[in-house]
């Protein structure tokens, strides 16, 4: 599994991008960046990762700095699935 793509797939689909992830890199932010992430697409983007990545995210284990970029997100969900 490329946690990579899958992540950026569920970007473009949870926030309705259009396609605009497949430009994304590590570097790009999130959080403040893209409009579409506000705190409900937040809360959307969790139980989507959970669905798609079979793990639990608890509420002590987000904060700002994990939707800071792409790289961020992605190294939460591998960590998690690692775990």
């Amino acid at each position: 599994m490329n946690v990579e793509r899958e992540v950026l797939q569920l970007l473009d689909e949870v926030l309705s991008l259009d396609g605009r992830s497949a430009g994304f890199g590590r570097d790009t932010p999130l959080l403040g960046a893209i409009p579409e992430l506000d705190s409900m697409a937040v809360v959307s983007l969790i139980t989507g990762l959970e669905e798609r990545f079979g793990i639990v995210v608890d509420d002590d284990e987000i904060s700002g700095d994990t939707f800071a970029s792409v790289g961020t997100l992605i190294d939460f969900v591998g960590a998690k699935i690692a775990a």
